[in-house]
């Protein structure tokens, strides 16, 4: 299994939980979920994944944080079908390997989950939307899913084709990933620049280390 995989290299490079201890079997631990959290850009298509999934992930918004609980996000599930497949055409992946024309055909995203914002765009809101799609993507990992965060789309298309009342900000696409990532140490100062290699996608991290100030 990828997860499996990803746990053990994991373990080998970055050392088991970061404290030298390994994870309760069974009972994944957040290390283990972040992980699994990568930004998938293939999927399988034969796995279809259900309107039920996309609520349970939109249903850990009342239980995160929220800019003066303003609670100023609102959600869309798109499920397989004509409005994914309108959502699918105004979205961007992989600006980092242009060259790639991500996804490789065969592998688009089929569901997603569209995130509107009720005010205009301000700090308060960009804030809540990272806490709101880590969460999501979180609960869609312990499903064994997994997804992309898309910010690279044209909105008025997207607000057109699902008629939405509010302004989208976001596009997180959801699926069963078909592709292997595999995370790179690095150290300030090197290039951060995602890149594959023999079929395989390679995300460069900052150590903790390098992330503490001293």
């Amino acid at each position: 299994m990828a997860d499996n995989y990803l746990e053990k290299r994991y373990e080998e490079v970055f050392g088991r939980d970061g404290a030298g201890r390994k994870s309760a079997p069974h009972r994944p631990s957040l290390d283990t979920l972040l992980l699994r959290n990568r930004s998938f850009r293939g999927y399988d298509k034969d796995y279809v994944v259900h309107r039920r999934q996309l609520d349970a992930m939109i249903a850990v918004n009342p239980k995160v944080a929220s800019s003066i609980n303003l609670q100023r996000l609102r959600f869309r599930p798109v499920v397989k079908g004509p409005e994914a497949d309108a959502v699918g055409r105004h979205i961007r992946m992989g600006r980092g390997l242009p060259e790639l024309h991500l996804p490789f055909p065969g592998t688009e995203p089929e569901a997603f989950i569209v995130v509107c914002s009720t005010v205009p765009e301000n700090p308060g809101i960009d804030i809540d939307l990272g806490i709101s799609l880590q969460s999501m993507l979180l609960k869609a990992v312990e499903m064994g899913l997994g997804g992309l965060i898309i910010r690279n789309f044209d909105r008025e298309p997207v607000r057109e084709a699902l008629g939405l009342p509010f302004e989208p900000v976001a596009v997180l696409a959801v699926g069963k990933p078909a592709e292997r990532i595999e995370l790179v140490p690095v150290h300030e100062g090197d290039n951060l620049g995602y890149y594959r290699k023999d079929g395989t996608h390679y995300v460069p991290k900052l150590t903790a280390e390098d992330l503490t100030l001293k």
